[in-house]
């Protein structure tokens, strides 16, 4: 079994990424990404913390904008307008959750498809769609990095997702079909998962419940990506894979914390300085 290292790899693309950054400022564009939080949802606060270093570390330029989870839907679009025809700032980034009362679709659909750099805005989701240039949801992006990092080869292999999200779920099955990949998608309705797991060459896990995937549901040298991040009662991070057996029978394995989750950061990174290129 080889461990995905997923820290390791970030900090290689973060180091390629500063050497772009350095390059671009040369020329006078100083890449610029603008984070919107609504609220005071912990796990958010540790998310844009995280974001917020990232950035220092590859040279961009960080604004936060934290707003109470008491504003309307049309300030919120409003604040997302005067971001998008600011030309200091190449990326916005509207970090979820957000309180119930807000439309977050109609929110992502608002940020401009130029400045979208977490690829939530649908006409980035069209263009993954159809194999076109654009900017690609990150975890997902991350996970395809990751992978082609250890030179595993995806192409005709049978890959299966385990969960359907728009964040996640959704544009992985893209992603893994432009590498020609042969992708099934289980989800919560889906019946005997098991006879299906069990046939995968690779599984991207994004399911959301803990130890989830154990080895009994998976075949020898099968390569396993763990998206999931559960804390368990005791205070734990757990992966949605049980980790310790299904190792046993993996060729490779991502583990959690330390897997996806710095991966998903570098192509935030990536992205920001790809808008501020274009």
């Amino acid at each position: 079994m080889e461990l995905l290292d997923g820290k390791l790899t970030a900090k290689k693309i973060r180091q390629n990424l500063k050497e772009e950054v350095d390059e671009l400022k040369k020329e006078g564009i100083l890449p610029k990404l603008a984070v919107i939080m609504v609220g005071d949802n912990p796990a958010s606060k540790v998310y844009v913390r995280n974001k917020s270093r990232a950035c220092e570390e590859v040279g961009v330029e960080f604004e936060e904008y934290l707003l109470n989870d008491d504003i309307t839907q049309e300030d919120l679009l409003n604040l997302i307008d005067s971001l998008n025809n600011k030309k200091d700032i190449h990326g916005i980034l509207l970090q979820s959750p957000i309180p119930n009362n807000l439309d977050i679709n109609e929110a992502f659909q608002k940020i401009s498809p130029e400045k979208d750099v977490d690829g939530f805005n649908p006409i980035n989701v069209g263009k993954l769609s159809i194999g076109q240039d654009c900017f690609i949801s990150c975890t997902p992006f991350g996970v395809i990095k990751l992978l082609e990092e250890y030179n595993i080869d995806i192409e005709g292999k049978n890959a299966v997702i385990l969960g359907r999200s728009n964040i996640v779920g959704k544009p992985m099955i893209q992603c893994l079909l432009n590498k020609n990949a042969t992708v099934t998608v289980c989800h919560s309705k889906t019946k005997n998962i098991e006879n299906i797991t069990r046939q995968a060459d690779i599984i991207v896990t994004a399911i959301g419940k803990a130890e989830f995937l154990k080895a009994d549901m998976v075949k020898d040298g099968v390569i396993v990506v763990d998206v999931g991040i559960n804390r368990t009662e005791d205070g734990k991070l757990k992966g949605d894979v049980d980790f310790e057996n299904v190792s046993k029978k993996a060729k490779f394995i991502s583990p959690v914390p330390g897997g996806v989750g710095p991966m998903t950061i570098a192509m935030l990174m990536n992205n920001v300085v790809k808008a501020a290129k274009k």
